[in-house]
């Protein structure tokens, strides 16, 4: 007898377990169920829709369960499954598409007018309620089973290669850092397009027996009152940063409901520790972590709420199993509390960039370490802080300037909604820090009350030199600010200002 995947497994220890249920439409799986699903999906892929081995399977379309059944069958099937960002324009999309040429594309009928769709959702649906045959063949760990598309923060998104080996060792990694078990239930309403949504809010809970609560999107209200449900009893919750202020920000917000969750989540970006520390109050743990599409989880705190507040801001330590270093713009090790760049090496590691041999080259020292391009400072106690993106770090005067930290020290800044720094060229200085702000009460006075706000907790050369209003940030489909979009936009700004000033002059 061969192998079987964590699917199989938890259908034979507890047939009859609740695995998931897609709030849209009320429909429950057991593993029995979840599992039949998954052999048949595979089967009707391979001998009914043309798939072979190594062929992809694209999908567009919001969350729904069949996508976690889709995922697994591709797996299952010796496929690969390349989920689509819907928020992305059609002709953005096309050029996705161009790349991973998919032999199928499944997904919802009104993503229609985004891209053609060989097969919707419902359909496929129908024909695995109906099919007989179930493909029961577990994946080889080290095939590459899924392509996710880098957010593309700063340039043409790349396809990140996952193995089932690499995939699974983020369902331990993120089972011990969040203490997930059979009795744990999660709410999936960040995107299934991205890591946070397919693999960390997927895998470990399927590895561990328990249940998914699959939502078609986020809305705030909604989630709160989900989270706040004590039939759904909602355990553990994923989200970035800007979404879980928005939760907390809805009227009559009470962490008091919130008692049964283990905690809320938070990655993708960095927390500022004002807004940690809100939840805390709030009585509801909220734990910070650093992942990304190439490595899986990496990061995460301790659940212990002295631990969180005493370490606010911090990213955690390391899941067992996961090398790092820290080094400078010469590849040496920095010394402790110095900043350097994460470099990561372990089984949690993608297996390449689709059709780019060349930048998964420069991605890897030359003793295979995989350079993150972020930027952390490790502590004595061995957490570690995520300063920020080393190709967002700016030099004014001679000084490194992080905009992460930055940001963070503006998180209590009365009336703010949201905020973003960018460095742009400067004559004396050679760089400056331009403040990107969306605010409440933007008036002539904003640009000095942001000076003020953040004089005395930072150091001078860190202060903003300008302050823009902006409606909105610009952002990726997984929630990051567009950090090269911004700048261009603030030296538009900038350079608009000064022809007003100069015409009035």
């Amino acid at each position: 007898m061969g192998p079987i995947d964590d699917t199989a497994f938890q259908a034979r220890r507890q047939p009859d377990a609740l695995a998931a249920v897609d709030l849209a439409s009320g429909r429950r799986w057991t593993y029995a169920e979840l599992d039949r699903a998954v052999g048949r999906c595979a089967d009707l892929l391979r001998h009914r829709h043309g798939c072979a081995p190594g062929d992809r399977v694209a999908s567009l379309a919001k969350n729904r369960v069949e996508l976690i059944v889709l995922h697994l069958a591709c797996a299952r099937a010796g496929l690969i499954y390349v989920p689509l960002n819907w928020r992305l324009s059609g002709p953005e999309i096309a050029a996705l598409i161009a790349d991973a040429e998919p032999r199928l594309i499944v997904g919802d009928a009104g993503m229609a007018d985004l891209t053609p769709i060989d097969l919707s959702l419902d359909d496929l649906a129908q024909q695995i309620d109906g099919h007989g045959a179930m493909f029961a063949e577990a994946a080889d760990p080290e095939r590459v089973s899924l392509i996710l598309f880098t957010s593309g923060t700063s340039g043409t998104p790349k396809g990140v290669m996952l193995s089932e080996r690499a995939q699974r060792q983020t369902a331990i990694n993120f089972s011990l850092l969040g203490h997930v078990d059979a009795h744990s239930r999660i709410l999936i309403d960040t995107p299934m397009f991205h890591i946070i949504g397919l693999i960390t809010s997927v895998r470990p809970i399927v590895m561990q027996g328990g249940a998914m609560l699959v939502s078609d999107g986020f809305e705030p209200a909604r989630t709160l009152a989900r989270l706040s449900d004590l039939d759904l009893a909602v355990t553990h919750y994923f989200c970035v940063p800007q979404m879980a202020d928005r939760i907390r920000a809805q009227p009559g917000f009470d962490g008091a409901s919130l008692g049964h969750l283990t905690a809320l989540f938070t990655g993708g970006a960095p927390h500022p520790a004002a807004s940690i520390m809100a939840w805390l109050d709030a009585g509801v743990p909220v734990v910070d972590g650093f992942g990304m599409s190439e490595a899986g989880t990496v990061l995460g705190m301790a659940l212990d709420p002295a631990i969180i507040a005493a370490k606010a801001g911090a990213a955690g330590i390391p899941a067992p199993g996961i090398e790092l270093r820290l080094v400078d713009a010469s590849e040496n090790d920095v010394r402790p509390g110095e900043p350097g760049e994460l470099l990561l090496r372990g089984p949690n590691l993608f297996s390449g960039y689709w059709r780019r041999p060349d930048e998964m080259a420069r991605a890897f020292t030359a003793e295979g370490w995989f350079r993150t391009g972020d930027v952390a400072v490790c502590d004595a106690d061995g957490y570690l802080t995520i300063v920020d993106r080393r190709k967002d770090m700016y030099i004014s005067g001679g000084e490194n300037v992080y905009p992460a930290e930055i940001e963070a020290a503006l998180a209590d800044f009365p009336g703010l909604i949201e905020t973003a720094i960018v460095g742009v060229p400067d004559a004396r200085w050679g760089e400056v820090g331009v403040c990107a702000m969306s605010h409440a009460d933007a008036d002539d006075t904003l640009a000095e009350r942001v000076r003020t706000h953040l004089s005395g907790r930072l150091a001078g050369y860190k202060l903003p030199r300008h302050v823009v209003v902006v409606e909105a940030l610009p952002r990726t489909g997984s929630g990051k600010v567009r950090k090269g979009d911004l700048r261009i936009l603030c030296l538009a700004m900038l350079e608009a200002r000064d022809d007003a000033a100069s015409s009035v002059g």
